[in-house]
């Protein structure tokens, strides 16, 4: 599938992504790509998150593709039962946090509860740092066993965000083009 033929719907995580992120700069690259903003980036409400994910999927004129980043990807697996059928085609899943057991983690993101282990009902591949300090590799690897994700370890990237030096990120770009070829 090419970026052209699709709607790439970027989904920031908690405190939204900010100047220079890699998600804003794919937004403001990709003609076909939109930030979807939710009410409130600092105190997150689940249902309000998860219900706007919908609603943005529900509206997009083409097959949809997800960029999702940290509390993101939660409420994106939170969400991807009540998708239209067959309207997602993939989800790019970069540094999910791990809400349920990492100390690390903001309170904030704790609202969220208990992570799903269903298995996604479209192609996905998630990304994660050796260093993340929200999540291990191993919490990671079993997410994207649960979820049916493809799995890339990025090596010492921290949580693949500005503070961690991310902001173009070229890798990642590389990566979702394959995904992108791959649906």
């Amino acid at each position: 599938m090419r970026i052209a033929d699709a709607d790439i719907l970027i989904l920031p995580g908690l405190g939204s992504s900010g100047d220079g992120h890699w998600q804003m700069r794919w937004a403001e690259k990709m003609s076909t790509a939109a930030i979807v903003e939710q009410a409130d980036w600092d105190d997150p409400d689940p249902d309000d998150w998860t219900d706007t994910m919908v609603k943005a999927v529900e509206l997009a004129e083409r097959p949809v593709v997800l960029v999702a980043h940290s509390l993101a990807c939660i409420a994106l697996v939170q969400a991807a039962g009540r998708f239209p059928e067959g309207k997602v085609k993939g989800a790019f899943l970069v540094s999910p946090p791990d809400i349920e057991s990492s100390r690390d983690v903001p309170e904030e993101a704790r609202a969220f509860g208990t992570v799903p282990r269903d298995p996604l009902p479209f192609p996905s591949l998630l990304v994660i740092s050796d260093s993340d300090p929200f999540c291990s590799l191993e919490c990671a690897a079993d997410y994207a066993a649960a979820w049916g994700s493809d799995f890339h370890q990025a090596g010492n990237a921290g949580h693949i965000n500005v503070h961690s030096g991310h902001g173009p990120w070229p890798e990642g770009l590389l990566m979702f083009t394959r995904l992108m070829q791959r649906l």
